[in-house]
Order: C-alpha cells, then structure tokens, then sequence
C-alpha cells in the first residue's frame, strides 16, 4: 500500500489588536453620528444661536452695553453645555439598552479600552464644544461691536477659561460615570440633570441664603459650588484669597461625583453579564 500524504494545515492568522485610535474614532461616531445625537447636537446649535441673536440685539439697541470676548465666551458656554451631557450618557447606555454591546465587546475583548475611549471621545466632545463656543464668541463680538458702535475688545483671560474648561469636563465626566453606574438611558438623564441642575437651584441655593452651616458644608457636595471660589478668583483677576477648605471642598466633590461614579461604573461594565 502506498502511504497516503497529508498536506500540511494552514496557520489560523494572528490575531491584531484594534488599534486605539480607531476604538475612539468609533465611540466618536457612536456618540454624534446617531439620530439622537444628531438631534441633541442640532437643537444646541439653534440654542447658541439664539443667544448669540438676543447678545446681539442688545448690544445694537442699548448705547450703555458692551461685552468683551471673555464674556461672550461664558455666555455661550451655557446653550452648548446645556443639553449635550445627555451624549456621554447615551454613549454608554443606548449599547445596553439596544444589546449592541454584545457585539462591541466581541469585536474588542478588552472592557477596559471601550471604556477609555469612550472617556476619551468625551472629553474631545468637550474640547470640541469649548472651541466652538470661542469661534462663535469671535463671531458675536465682531457683529456686537459693529451694530453696537463700539471697539471689540479682544480680552480673554486665561485663567477664567481654563477654569470653565475643567468645570465643564468635570459635569461631562459625572455623567459618563453615573451612566456606567447606571446603564439606563432615563434613569441617568434624571440623576444627571438632577444633581446638575435642580438640586443646586432648588434645594441648594435657599438653605444658603437661610443657614451658616450650609455656605460651609454645601461645596463639598457640590462641583459647581466648589469650583464657584476658583472662577470667581479668576473672573476678578485677583491672586491669593483661596482658602484650604476650597481646595478640600474642591477635591472632595471631585472624589464623590468624578472619581467615585467611574471606578464603580467601570466595574459594573466590566464584571456584567452579556446577555
């Protein structure tokens, strides 16, 4: 008999890691290139509008009014900031929710580098939302000053902008990690804007007005509280002044509403069942 030949089998290829840079670029079009997304980011675009309409309009019927770059900068912070925390939340949920995340997880094993680029595309929506709100500021003080009759002033302190930069990072990084902590798209929103918006405005705001003890305890559970002192500084172009209370009400509010929603949502990403 003659001896039968057996081809040698073919090598399974290796394996290749996602590179990173295309997990975020992925996470980014998850985030933006979305009906909901869409939807929130052309929504903020006609809030920024309209305040830059109303800035406008008072700047060319009142003679007394003026507004510098800085300012307008501040003014626009808020449309843009407004509605859009709502996408660091759905960039987490909506794969729950819709069951993609099944095939996110197949795709990359490792949980850890979804949630990392997740983190990242966040934190480049917001760098992406600070410059449009400068560019649209340049736009504004240019058609302000010229119906308004008055010299632009280009001032744009350093400072009170970084400042409103890390302040608006810490809200957006709040709600990514209570929507880890979460996974639900409803349920997050209502915390977010809970402790965002309402508690500050209604609870917040009159027990300080009434009692000592709250303008001393409040900051440390409160991130708009606690950064209040630093821009307030910045804003006065002032050096020195800050307490150490600042800065351990500033560290604290980060560690309960920053740090801690994090490690905890991403080990409830990491340890949940597919299914």
């Amino acid at each position: 008999m003659s001896a039968v030949s057996v081809a040698p089998s073919t090598p399974m290829p290796t394996a290749t890691k996602v590179p990173f840079g295309r997990l975020v670029l992925v996470e980014w079009r998850k985030m933006t290139d979305t009906r909901a997304g869409r939807t929130l980011l052309i929504i903020s675009a006609g809030l920024l509008l309209f305040a830059m309409g109303i800035v406008v309009l008072v700047a060319a019927l009142n003679e007394n009014f003026t507004v510098d770059l800085a300012l307008w900068s501040q003014i626009l912070v808020f449309p843009l900031s407004l509605l859009t925390p709502v996408l660091a939340i759905l960039i987490v949920t909506q794969e729950w929710g819709q069951r993609t995340h099944m095939v996110t997880f197949t795709l990359e094993p490792s949980r850890m580098r979804v949630i990392v680029a997740k983190l990242v595309a966040v934190v480049a929506l917001v760098l992406a939302l600070m410059a449009v709100a400068v560019l649209c500021g340049v736009i504004g003080n240019v058609l302000a000053a010229a119906l308004g009759g008055y010299d632009a002033s280009w001032t744009l302190d350093g400072s009170m902008f970084v400042w409103t930069v890390i302040s608006q990072l810490l809200y957006f990084v709040m709600a990514f990690g209570l929507a880890m902590c979460l996974l639900s798209t409803p349920f997050s929103i209502v915390v977010v804007y809970t402790v965002q918006l309402i508690l500050p405005i209604v609870v917040w705001t009159p027990l300080m007005a009434f009692f000592e003890w709250a303008r001393d305890l409040l900051p440390f559970l409160d991130i708009g509280l606690a950064t209040s002192p630093f821009m307030a500084q910045s804003f006065m172009g002032q050096s020195g002044g800050l307490e150490t209370s600042d800065y351990l009400a500033l560290a604290t509010s980060i560690l309960l509403w920053v740090v801690a929603p994090v490690v905890l949502g991403s080990m409830r990403v990491i340890k949940s069942e597919l299914k």
